[in-house]
């Protein structure tokens, strides 16, 4: 890693159980970096503990969520670049200097992605390979693990994206995706997650269930057409079958045929216009990267 200022951010809600070590080993491993611990309202030690590890303690009064600590950790963070990880034990801080190297290759942000064994249930694998196919589609690129909270990103690129980012555990989807949209080079590199210490705060369906509305949410802000095209598509197509049967059997066109064409044409000029405003959304970000004279990186042959 060239010499650039590291901040490690961990966002912990009731992580006395392994907050402690979790900080320890960072601190033995990166001395000069910054650990910071956005303490997401927890109501047990973690504060106390985190502080006594090592780390400088952010604090909030009552919990925000997963991606609110994140948020609060990139905006006082004072590193160049950030790593974000669980304070659970999941993530091992000697898969650090990995992530770190992949950036100095050229991409903008690394993502660890969790091998099929790393996956805390089987339910939840499933969930997940759903996810990174949908979102591969949508974004044209392979996703390889839409939703590892495990990353390096230079810190400047990931504030531009802030205000999109969500509250709750669904910040990894809308990064990734808001950086694949921009332009930017995302890397995955493979690690292996080890088993959480304590109780998981991911509830399967109802954050299932987020996680899905955010990734087309996401879609709708970076590929819209992906989203309208295929309803209008299949709206215009039922119109016309709908059309034919009624020709064939009455000789007439009917309101209901009328109606889903319309529809569908309806359907396809929204998907337009929101294809346009979503280039206006990132028109600065098009800017900058062309002030900076940023290039995708060179893939040399091995």
């Amino acid at each position: 890693m060239k010499k650039t200022a590291l901040s490690i951010v961990l966002p912990a809600k009731n992580e006395a159980g392994a907050v402690g070590n979790t900080v320890a080993r960072i601190c033995t491993l990166y001395p000069e970096a910054e650990v910071l611990v956005v303490d997401d309202g927890s109501t047990d030690d973690t504060a106390a503990i985190a502080r006594q590890a090592g780390a400088r303690v952010l604090f909030h009064p009552y919990s925000l969520g997963n991606g609110g600590a994140i948020k609060t950790g990139a905006r006082h963070a004072n590193g160049d670049v950030l790593v974000f990880m669980d304070a659970d034990g999941q993530h091992d801080p000697a898969d650090i200097p990995r992530l770190l190297e992949r950036l100095d290759q050229g991409f903008d942000m690394v993502v660890g992605a969790r091998s099929n064994a790393s996956q805390a249930s089987v339910g939840r694998g499933l969930a997940n390979g759903f996810y990174n196919r949908l979102a591969s589609w949508m974004t044209g690129q392979r996703i390889q693990d839409l939703t590892s909270g495990f990353r390096a990103v230079y810190a400047d690129k990931f504030h531009e994206f802030l205000h999109l980012l969500p509250n709750g555990f669904s910040y990894p989807t809308t990064i990734t995706m808001a950086f694949f949209r921009a332009g930017y080079m995302v890397a995955y590199e493979p690690i292996i997650a080890s088993k959480r210490v304590g109780k998981s705060h991911i509830r399967i369906v109802r954050d299932g269930i987020r996680f899905l509305l955010i990734i087309f949410k996401i879609g709708t802000l970076y590929s819209p057409l992906k989203i309208f095209f295929p309803i209008a598509f299949l709206q215009g197509f039922a119109g016309l079958s709908y059309y034919a049967f009624t020709y064939f059997n009455t000789g007439r066109l009917t309101g209901g045929t009328v109606f889903m064409l319309t529809s569908a044409v309806t359907i396809f000029l929204i998907g337009l216009v929101s294809e346009q405003i979503t280039q206006l959304m990132y028109k600065d970000t098009v800017h900058i990267q062309k002030k900076e004279g940023s290039s995708p990186p060179i893939q040399k042959e091995k």
